[in-house]
């Protein structure tokens, strides 16, 4: 070996593992953003499915899925003809219940002192603080609204989330009456339990 210099076939030998060397580090960070590229819209959710039970007797499941991309929540009760989703746009600061037996959905504002938070939801979801829990527990929280009879013309505006699930179907707005209850109310009330932490009672007559 003169001048320091590797003979020929010894050069050829290290060109050929710095190429190999190379091409495996490129496939490496080909991969990973590949995998990056999988993984970010699987990660943006959060779901979990809830076994739990109404007050007539029936057995029913509650989901929920979180959208930490998006802002919003979806919580669905499957529970036959009483069935229903909710959606809660932390964007809009609107929820909706979508109601299949009466076939309608009636959106009303976010009471954030007393719905979780989608940061709070999401670590419950996750940390399964969620199961387990049903009757027999700290009762609910009640929210109590009023139903306005006129339909809504324009869903755009409620944002496209709700927009979209309540799209083809009649759509009301309802106005939470504060302090009230529902013995002293007088109207026709639906109900829906959210998560054994809320009980929101949807008052008024409908024309569907």
């Amino acid at each position: 070996m003169k001048g320091g210099k590797y003979p020929r076939s010894k050069r050829k030998i290290k060109s050929f593992s710095d190429l190999i060397l190379r091409t495996y580090i490129h496939l490496h960070i080909v991969f990973a953003g590949l995998l990056g590229v999988f993984l970010t819209p699987a990660l943006a959710f959060t779901d979990i499915n809830i076994g739990s039970a109404s007050n007539s007797g029936t057995s029913g499941q509650q989901s929920v899925s979180v959208n930490n991309e998006h802002n919003v929540a979806n919580i669905d009760n499957n529970n036959g003809w009483d069935s229903w989703n909710a959606l809660w746009d932390y964007n809009t600061n609107f929820a909706a219940i979508r109601l299949f037996k009466k076939k309608v959905c009636i959106v009303h504002r976010m009471n954030k002192d007393v719905m979780p938070s989608l940061h709070t939801l999401d670590a419950m979801v996750k940390e399964k603080k969620l199961q387990g829990k049903g009757p027999g527990g700290q009762p609910p929280t009640s929210l109590i609204y009023s139903i306005n009879p006129e339909r809504v013309s324009d869903l755009e505006k409620l944002g496209k989330p709700i927009a979209g699930m309540c799209r083809g179907i009649p759509t009301y707005t309802a106005d939470e009456i504060e302090g009230a209850s529902l013995f002293f109310y007088s109207k026709a009330c639906l109900h829906a339990d959210i998560l054994w932490i809320l009980r929101i009672s949807l008052c008024g007559e409908l024309e569907v």
